[in-house]
């Protein structure tokens, strides 16, 4: 006998309760922009040079401090269009639910995904239920696509990076990654961190006019020191942090030290790392300072002129080789 409070595999086998699930949960909280009545769906009143990406969730609990899956999934897959130099316009979002799955839990998380795009004022246009066997799933796994338009006359990319050039970070690091890992009382700890989960369309639209601005990226799975080796592999220049300059809350250096992690390896989801010319980056820095979302906003370091490792200062005045990451340090974060 089936149990109408939780996900049957019917619900994915594209008949009457895969029709029901679909119009009385998606469409209810996505609203009249997705488009149900076709396989591919229309992009109306969309010009200028578009730009793609895609972008899949699987973390681990779903719902956590600041966030959950449904609007992580929005945030990350914007922020990806933002840091690229884009003005979001278009999301898809694709469910693979899983066999037993609560579907009240379903409602809340979904309802989340849909609240989160209309305050971006991002449409979902399309999507794609699948349900899994029991046992073969985490719950609920969402893959999304998003579509923009690049801001005109912004050119960003690695190419563009410079010796001499600054970094900076939009906020402390590490805040979404512990956050996460609290949630999973693994290891008997609790505190009051939420997730820096954010979209950071603010942001990145603060720096269009610096003619100084070279690159943006967000610091997810792998953090700030994975950005910086991205750079680094990109340009083969070197980089000079200082530990000082770099945001990291007492909570999470806590933990950190508690169990042996490093912030500068844990997943940001509401950050912004930029490299901006020498010249422009007191001025990046200020307009970043003047938001609620940059209010801790840092230059963190330099391109080097030569050849070399990221290099990080450390507040006792010694050097610290930061090392490409091997080993994920917190799987299914985001």
């Amino acid at each position: 006998m089936h149990d109408d409070r939780y996900i049957q595999l019917a619900h994915g086998n594209g008949g009457r309760r895969m029709r029901e699930l679909i119009a009385s949960l998606f469409v209810r909280h996505f609203g009249d922009s997705l488009n149900t009545q076709r396989d591919a769906a229309p992009l109306p009143d969309i010009s200028g040079d578009l730009m793609i990406t895609t972008d899949s969730f699987t973390v681990n609990p779903l719902e956590f401090p600041g966030g959950n899956i449904g609007s992580l999934a929005v945030h990350g897959t914007l922020n990806d269009l933002a840091v690229a130099g884009a003005e979001p316009r278009y999301l898809t979002v694709n469910a693979l639910i899983e066999e037993g799955f609560e579907i009240a839990r379903l409602d809340r998380l979904i309802a989340s995904l849909g609240d989160t795009a209309r305050e971006a004022g991002v449409a979902i246009v399309a999507g794609d239920t699948k349900v899994v066997a029991r046992g073969e799933g985490g719950g609920l796994y969402l893959v999304t696509t998003g579509i923009g338009t690049r801001v005109p006359r912004l050119n960003l990319g690695l190419e563009h990076i410079e010796p001499g050039d600054r970094l900076l970070v939009s906020g402390p690091i590490g805040d979404h990654g512990i956050a996460v890992m609290l949630a999973r009382e693994q290891f008997g700890l609790s505190g009051s961190l939420t997730s820096d989960a954010a979209c950071v369309l603010p942001l990145t639209r603060a720096l269009h006019a610096l003619p100084g601005l070279r690159f943006m990226r967000d610091p997810t799975r792998g953090g700030l020191a994975t950005v910086t080796h991205e750079i680094r592999e990109a340009t083969g220049y070197g980089m000079s942090l200082e530990e000082s300059a770099v945001p990291v809350r007492a909570p999470v250096k806590a933990v950190c030290e508690m169990l042996g992690y490093d912030p500068y390896y844990l997943a940001c989801e509401g950050r912004v790392v930029a490299v901006v010319s020498e010249q422009d980056a007191e001025k990046a820095l200020a307009l970043w300072r003047a938001l609620p979302q940059g209010a801790d906003a840092a230059i963190i370091g330099t391109i080097d002129h030569k050849t070399g490792p990221v290099v990080l200062t450390t507040s006792l005045g010694g050097q610290r080789v930061l090392d490409e990451l091997e080993d994920d340090p917190l799987p299914r974060i985001c």
